[in-house]
Parts: structure tokens; C-alpha cells; sequence
């Protein structure tokens, strides 16, 4: 059954340091009730590394299975086939796994009995947990590593037992008990709740669960209930989430806050009360993806629907002129879609269209604030929408636009625009052209695209002061008026290609340093094959608000990063492809005093010196396809907060990490993980 924690299990092990050293990669893929097997096979490839823009067109699955069994093929590996829910789904996809006696394992989640034993393999069922291991898991939850008071233990025994052995129930009303007040008072209110679930019908779970939405804030119950506009299993991306609460409105503003910090707050909320997961982080800690259990994910929906607060529809239904936000599922007819006009009027009260593929009838509802398409077939933008005013976030996805109209500036009430994935950062993708009026819009809040040409700022432009994201950003000039125009920028991708990296002095990148909110910078290089050459002279400024820097072919010198090393915000700096030429880095003391994060990979590094005291505060190194590096400096393992060096390049590099980690555990040092081969979180960097 759902929530007794077979997928805990399954990612425990997965997650594991002796596993991630033994396997030389490892693939999760989750397969849920409806899937589709061609994009499972690209997930695999995604996951090791193999992806490319090629296989991503290729419509021909029985091709990208060949080619997923070859990237296979000859590795041990280790695959977790996450929630599967029919044969089926196991007969098309173990064609691609090849046996070639190795060690290779594959688990499998599942909550069919025959389907585990179909697969022929062995099998673990999961049981209940007994009261004691009910009771153990509330107080963990709860407390940590705190002692529950004594006056509350007897209450808490009985909340425990009453989940009937079910984790996720209990983990679910952990997070309850962990935001009530401690006092038996509220406790006993909480014991009454649950045995209450557990008395009136078969469905107690899902009644249990339903109470931790009924104790949540008021300005929380939107925010979790939205979650049921997403597809189940559906790893959700949130930067897209929170821009989704600003533009419905859900957020409180606070004072010296954005929104967007705001809602992340609440993201955080409901994490802590165990209702939504956290499946990827970013390399600065922040939430990168999340999702929520099934049976949750259900609850919402149940929830939803009865407080008209959102309708996830498989058909059309008459009544769907009245809904205010409106999920069509992947499964819709087409057909049934595009009649959907003979059920609209200019007078519906929608707000909010989340569907896989695009119709004209979107403009039946007048008063739309969001329009979120995840597949798109249409390489024009769709003028129609111009009329729909009130729209603040429009989204189309997994698709290619030419080019936006110039008159998109009608739509002065949009804050957040994506175009194309947002999923990938990739030079060689078609070129999206911009009409000037776009600097016209002065309630943007974010830009995303997969590859933009931005048109001059004129000199009448106004200031777009609520402007924070701009992302994938080709051949930009930074001018003086565009600092002046974008001057609260916190987020900002931009590249450069062909014959404007030799051209770099005309792009005006030292004003960079006139973004004083500025907080993460991808800088990214893409010439010809001889350019670097020439030498490169630090014409880029960087303000000291950053936080996360990302550099790529920019071929700096080792001394360039002076200025990196004297950013006294920095935590996060990647150093890719060139970005960096020499052989020989000595940092000086003193510098880097913030930087928990380093990335270099594709350097032609060979000699680094360094001591725990030029990075006081590093706590992630990961050292990538630098094959002339003769060692990393062992001093580097005496740093206090150092939790994980990983390597994959020379045998020199990796020997010497390895005796690192030998000496910090003579040492006493049990924290530090060295990970090495070409299995590492591509994810996490």
C-alpha cells in the first residue's frame, strides 16, 4: 500500500556512500500509474550523463532503447524503478537492462504483490510498524534529538498507536505536533483528531492526513492545495512553484522581504510539516525540486475540488465555466479540448489554465492569470492571448518559439514569462528574438529562455524596477542605461558565441558590477576554436552581493580569481570549461572566506597549493575532468567544515584524496565523504 515507506527504503539505500562508491552509476526513475516509456528512457540517459540534443528529438523509442542499453552496457549499475504499477511497464522497460553478471542491480517499488513476483527476483514486503516503532518515529520526528517531556509521552503513545502503523501518517502528524504548542491541552486535542479518523471508516489514513491540513495556517491551505495541479510523481520545479503563488496571489508581502523569499518561507512551512519533499537542492542549499506523495498529492485534490478551489478534469465537464482554476490531465482527448468553447463564456471566473497541449478556446476565459502549457507544437507565438489581460505568468514549455510580438507588451500585468525549458542552459539551441516592447512591461519579474537575443535599451525605456530574474541571455550589452533600467537584478545567465567573444571589450561586462542586488551570475564563453589565444583581460566587474558565481570559457588566469577570492558574499563558485588557463594556482590567504561550494572541471590544472586556512569555510569540493592535476593539497582535508570531496580525473588527483580521507579518519574525522569515479550527482553540480 501507499506510505508505508518503500520508497524511504528504496532512496536510503540508493543515497548511501558505500552504494554510490560501489556502482558506476546509478539511475532513479519514478514510473507511476501513467507512463510513457520514452520519456523513462530519456530519464536514464539524462541520469548518466548521455543525453544529448539529438536523442532528445528522437521520436523513434525503439532508438532510444538501443541506445540506453549500449550506454548500459558493460557498467555496473544500479536502478531504482520507483512506484510501478504494472506488468506492462515492467515488460517494456527490462529489454534495456543488459545482464552481464557484474554486481548490476535493479529495485523495483511497488505496491502489487503479483507484480513483484512477475519480475522473478526477490522479493521484501513491507510491514506495519508495531506500536513501539510507531512511537520511536513520532519522537524522532517531533523532538530530534531532544527528550519528549514526560507529560506528554503517554499522549504521544497514543497519537502513535492510533496511525495504525502507517509511516507516512505518522511522519504526517509529526509535523503537526511539531508546530502545536507543547502543552497536553493541545496534544490531546490532536489524540482526539486521530482516533476520531481511525473510528468513522475504512479511509482513517486518508482522515488523518486531512488533519494537518484542517491545523494549517490559513495563508498555507492555498499553497498546499495547489499541489494537486501537478501530475502525480511529477518532480516539481520551485522556481516555477513560487512563481506560481505570486502571480495567484497567495503571498502575505513582509516588510524587507520579496515575494519570492516570502514564498519560499511557506515552501519551508510545509516541508518541516513533513506534506511536501524536497527531492534536489542546489549547490547553495536552496529547494531546486519537490513533490508531494500520492496519497497527498490525493487529499489535495479531494480538498480542492470540495472548496471549488481547483478541478483536475480527465473529460470536459459542463460545469467548467464556473471553476476558477482548471488542470486538464495528459490523458484529455484533444478533441474534447478544443470544443471546449461550447462550455465557456466571457463571464467565466477561471484564473488559472494548467494543461499538456495548447488551444485558441483559452480565450473564452477573459479573466485568466496563468496559462501553463507543458507541451508546445506551434513555433509562433500565440497572438490570441494578447487580449486575455489580466495574465501574469505564461508558460510554454518542452517546445520552440521564433519570436514574440511586439505587441506582448498589452499584457502589462505579466510578472513572470518562460519560454521553452527551463531545464537546460545550451548555446546551440534556435534563437528566440525579442521585440523591443518587451522593455516595456513594467511589472516583469522574470525572464526564463532557453536562448534569447535581447533588443538595445532605448533611451526612453522606463526602469523595470521589479525585474530579478534574466536567464539565458545571448550577445547582451550591458550598457550604462541597462543597470540603470534592470537595477534590481538577483539573477542573471547570459553567453556569448562565435565572433562577440573575440569582440568581448563591445559588451561592456566590467558594468556588471553596477547590479548592487545581484546574487548569482553565469557568465558563459562559446567561441571558436582558437580564440584563447589571445590573452583575456579581467574586463567583467563583479558586485559584491554575489553569491554563486559560474564561469565558463572565459580563459581568465589563476590570478584573476583575486578578485573571485575577494567577494566577501561568495559561496558558491563553479569554475567549467576553460574558464580558468595555467598550470599553477597558489591562493592567497585570506581569500574565499565565505565559499562552501568549488567546482572545477575541464581546467588544465596541475599544480594547486593551498592550506585549510584559504578556505575556511569550504564544505563541498568537486574536481572534474582535470587530468593533468598531480594532487589535491592535503591541507585541504584539515578544513573544519569540509564534509565532501569528490573526483573524477587523475589517478594522481584521486590517490591523493583518497590518502586525505585515510588521514582525517586516523584522526578521528567520521564526517568527511570522498566520492570518486564518473557516478557523482550530476544533479547537485
Amino acid at each position: 500500500m501507499g506510505g508505508i515507506g518503500k520508497t524511504t527504503l528504496a532512496r536510503n539505500i540508493f543515497d548511501d556512500s558505500l552504494i554510490t562508491y560501489h556502482f558506476h552509476t546509478r539511475v532513479w526513475v519514478t514510473i507511476s500509474q501513467k507512463y510513457h516509456v520514452r520519456e523513462i528512457l530519456l530519464s536514464i540517459l539524462k541520469s548518466t550523463n548521455a543525453i544529448t540534443d539529438k536523442l532528445n528529438q528522437e521520436m523513434d523509442e525503439e532508438v532510444i532503447a538501443e541506445y540506453v542499453y549500449k550506454r548500459l552496457k558493460g557498467m555496473r549499475y544500479l536502478i531504482v524503478l520507483d512506484d510501478m504499477w504494472s506488468t506492462e511497464a515492467w515488460d517494456d522497460l527490462k529489454r534495456v537492462f543488459p545482464d552481464d553478471d557484474n554486481g548490476s542491480r535493479i529495485i523495483l517499488t511497488t505496491r502489487l504483490f503479483d507484480l513483484a513476483v512477475y519480475t522473478n527476483s526477490f522479493g521484501h514486503q513491507m510491514g506495519f510498524l508495531n506500536e513501539d516503532q510507531s512511537w520511536k518515529l513520532l519522537r524522532k520526528k517531533v523532538f530530534g534529538e531532544e527528550y519528549c517531556p514526560l507529560y506528554l509521552k503517554k499522549i504521544g503513545k497514543l497519537i502513535a498507536k492510533n496511525c495504525q502503523g502507517l509511516p507516512l501518517a505518522i511522519v504526517v502528524v509529526a509535523g503537526l505536533l511539531s508546530k502545536a504548542k507543547r502543552n497536553k491541552y493541545h496534544w490531546e486535542n490532536i489524540a482526539r483528531n486521530v482516533s476520531l479518523a481511525v473510528r468513522e471508516n475504512d479511509e482513517h489514513f486518508s482522515k488523518i492526513i486531512s488533519l494537518s491540513y484542517i491545523h494549517l495556517p490559513h495563508h498555507l491551505k492555498a499553497c498546499f492545495l495547489y499541489f494537486g495541479a501537478f501530475p502525480e510523481d511529477y518532480e516539481i520545479p520551485v522556481f516555477k512553484l513560487v512563481n506560481l503563488w505570486i502571480a495567484e496571489g497567495f503571498l502575505k508581502p513582509k516588510e524587507s522581504k520579496s515575494l519570492e523569499e516570502v514564498a519560499e518561507e511557506y515552501l519551508n512551512d510545509l516541508v518541516k510539516r513533513n506534506l511536501v519533499l524536497v527531492t534536489k537542492k542546489r549547490s547553495n542549499g536552496k529547494f531546486k525540486f519537490c513533490s508531494i506523495h500520492d496519497l497527498l498529492r490525493d487529499v489535495c485534490i479531494q480538498k480542492a475540488r470540495g472548496e471549488d478551489f481547483l478541478h483536475v478534469m480527465d473529460v470536459i465537464q459542463k460545469d467548467i465555466r464556473k471553476k476558477r482554476r482548471l488542470c486538464f490531465s495528459k490523458c484529455l482527448e484533444w478533441y474534447h479540448f478544443k470544443n471546449a468553447d461550447k462550455y465557456t463564456t466571457n463571464s467565466s471566473p477561471a484564473r488559472s489554465i494548467f494543461c499538456y497541449l495548447y488551444t485558441d478556446k483559452v480565450i473564452g476565459f477573459k479573466l485568466l492569470r496563468i496559462l501553463d502549457v507543458l507541451e508546445t507544437i506551434f513555433q509562433t507565438f500565440p497572438i490570441e492571448i494578447l487580449i486575455l489581460f489580466h495574465l501574469r505568468y505564461i508558460s510554454f514549455t518542452n517546445g520552440f518559439i521564433s519570436s514574440l510580438p511586439p505587441s506582448l507588451s498589452k499584457l502589462q500585468n505579466l510578472q513572470t514569462l518562460i519560454i521553452g525549458s527551463s531545464m537546460s542552459f545550451r548555446t546551440r539551441d534556435p534563437m528566440l528574438i525579442v521585440p523591443f516592447q518587451i522593455w516595456e512591461m513594467p511589472k516583469l519579474r522574470h525572464l526564463v529562455f532557453l536562448n534569447i537575443t535581447l533588443p538595445p535599451v532605448l533611451v526612453e525605456s522606463p526602469v523595470l524596477e521589479n525585474l530579478q530574474t534574466l536567464s539565458r541571455v545571448r550577445n547582451f550589452k550591458f550598457t550604462n542605461k541597462v543597470t540603470e533600467m534592470i537595477p534590481n537584478l538577483k539573477k542573471l545567465k547570459v553567453f556569448y558565441t562565435g565572433q562577440s567573444c573575440k569582440q568581448r571589450s563591445e559588451y561592456d561586462l566590467d558594468n556588471l558590477v553596477h547590479f548592487h542586488h545581484l546574487e548569482t551570475l553565469n557568465l558563459k564563453f562559446n567561441p571558436s576554436s582558437d580564440w584563447w589565444k589571445e590573452p583575456f583581460p579581467i574586463k567583467f566587474g563583479l558586485p559584491l552581493t554575489l553569491k554563486k558565481l559560474t564561469l565558463s570559457g572565459c580563459g581568465l588566469s589563476w590570478k584573476d580569481t583575486s578578485v573571485m577570492g575577494s567577494l566577501p558574499n561568495l559561496e558558491v563558485l563553479k569554475l567549467r570549461s576553460l574558464s580558468v588557463m595555467g598550470s599553477e594556482w597558489d591562493p592567497i590567504e585570506g581569500e574565499f572566506s565565505q565559499l562552501k561550494i568549488l567546482l572545477m572541471e575541464w581546467l588544465d590544472l596541475k599544480y594547486w597549493r593551498a592550506y585549510n586556512n584559504h578556505f575556511p569555510s569550504l564544505e563541498k569540493l568537486r574536481i572534474s575532468h582535470c587530468s593533468g592535476l598531480e594532487g589535491i593539497p592535503s591541507e585541504i582535508g584539515d578544513i573544519p567544515t569540509l564534509q565532501v570531496i569528490e573526483v573524477d580525473c587523475s589517478d594522481l588527483a584521486v590517490d591523493s584524496a583518497k590518502l586525505i580521507l585515510e588521514e582525517q579518519q586516523s584522526l578521528g574525522n567520521d564526517v568527511l565523504q570522498v566520492r570518486i569515479g564518473s557516478h557523482l550527482e550530476q544533479d547537485f553540480w
